[in-house]
């Protein structure tokens, strides 16, 4: 367990230079110019050729339905504000905005009847058919999935600092208030589990992915959770386009593995992470930092072990807390947190940690108030609102970042309502001149 000297990670200028959009936008641009670097056109419009098509197929197969027509772009366009709707007025169901009850919504209810948006959902589909060569799960919102992905890489530029994590999605509190028990515990039975990779500065979701519980088998989600292997998986796939940025992540004690980090400093991605002797895989690390020590420890106090660029430090407040980091220096000294009964020394990477605390750990939901309300039964439908609700949180972090928003200074409330109507066509969302 010899030490050695930490090598000091240099900043460069393009992460101060560099961060937030790639793209100017005018400041005439309206919310739907904004959800449209993510969700544009051509993807909006194979969404009505392929409801079309499984609309097609299901009544040859079912027999035909007299009410249905094809449905148009327009409509396409609509029947999203009215699902997204639901995650700005908090709505119980999406069927509510169409009745007499508290959830009622007059003033969008009238540009489709109930029944039309019914029979869009019954047939909507972002993928109808399955190739012969596709085996994945998530065929039928891969292809969508993909494209979000290019547009919040090709968007957006996040700082240096970012965060993996496993948001929370399960909506607000106020709906949640409104759930039965049952409905709570089937909501528990979701059939997959969604990380992200996070711009800790701005918010911006740069990467998301999406693992299946694809049955009972050995890569079966019940099988993996809460083990090493599933979330160095994760790791992995969200910084896959992270290499060579000199990225520094944070990560929860799930992730936090000398092995995974050791891996991540060869592509020049370093971190930073919480240990725990119960979640993390501990495998390499000294016993003696890992025990706790038979002698109370005064809070401030902090041990340290090194190896290369690799710090294990195991800091005292109320109880050990342990750390593992390439990023920082463990003999760096950071703020000097003030209690009552006096002031607390810690080192820089636990500092660095405590500042991004709020995401790993759930407690912030400033980052999800767009979480759409509706919650289908199929499994990719829930992935693919999920994912709507991720591009809509982006839209207005990059808005937030125009020149557009020092024209009309929208709340995120009032930057969902501006989407919806557009969406609905209640206002114009072509740029004024």
């Amino acid at each position: 367990e010899a030490a050695f000297p930490l090598v000091e990670l240099v900043l460069t200028l393009f992460f101060f230079v560099g961060l937030g959009p790639t793209r100017k936008m005018p400041p005439s641009s309206s919310a739907m110019d904004f959800f449209q670097l993510f969700v544009p056109d051509n993807v909006l419009k194979n969404m009505v050729v392929q409801t079309n098509m499984y609309a097609k197929k299901y009544q040859e197969r079912f027999g035909s339905d007299g009410a249905w027509a094809e449905v148009t772009l327009t409509e396409m366009k609509a029947f999203l504000g009215y699902m997204i709707s639901t995650s700005i007025y908090h709505c119980e169901s999406v069927l509510s905005i169409w009745s007499s009850g508290f959830y009622s919504n007059k003033s969008i209810a009238l540009v489709m009847s109930q029944s039309r948006f019914e029979k869009i959902l019954k047939y909507f589909h972002v993928v109808a058919f399955r190739s012969s060569q596709t085996t994945h799960g998530l065929y039928k919102i891969q292809p969508f999935l993909d494209s979000l992905q290019y547009g919040f890489d090709s968007a957006f530029r996040p700082s240096q600092t970012q965060v993996l994590h496993e948001p929370l999605i399960d909506e607000d509190p106020v709906f949640i208030a409104t759930c039965t028990e049952r409905e709570l515990r089937k909501r528990k039975k979701r059939k997959f589990s969604l990380w992200v990779r996070q711009c800790s500065s701005t918010g911006f979701i740069s990467q998301i992915y999406v693992h299946l519980k694809e049955g009972g088998g050995a890569d079966g989600l019940d099988t993996l959770k809460n083990k090493p292997q599933l979330h160095s998986m994760v790791a992995k796939s969200l910084c896959r386009n992270a290499a060579g940025k000199n990225y520094i992540i944070f990560t929860g004690p799930s992730i936090t593995s000398l092995p995974l980090f050791e891996e991540f400093e060869k592509q020049e991605i370093y971190c930073c992470g919480l240990l725990s002797s119960r979640k993390s895989d501990c495998t390499g690390l000294p016993l003696s930092m890992l025990n706790n020590s038979d002698v109370p420890q005064a809070r401030g106090q902090y041990r340290i072990k090194m190896k290369g660029n690799m710090s294990l430090i195991c800091w005292y407040n109320k109880g050990p807390f342990r750390f593992l980091t390439n990023a920082y220096s463990p003999v760096q000294q950071g703020v000097i947190i003030k209690r009552k009964s006096g002031e607390i020394p810690c080192p820089l990477a636990v500092e660095a940690f405590a500042a991004h605390l709020s995401y790993i750990c759930k407690y912030d939901d400033k980052y999800s108030k767009y979480f759409i309300s509706h919650k289908p039964n199929k499994t990719w439908q829930q992935v693919f609102w999920f994912a709507i609700s991720i591009a809509i949180n982006n839209a207005y972090i990059v808005y937030k970042m125009s020149e557009a928003y020092h024209v009309k200074r929208y709340s995120r409330a009032q930057f969902g309502e501006r989407l919806i109507k557009e969406l609905l066509g209640l206002e114009d969302a072509s740029p004024s001149h």
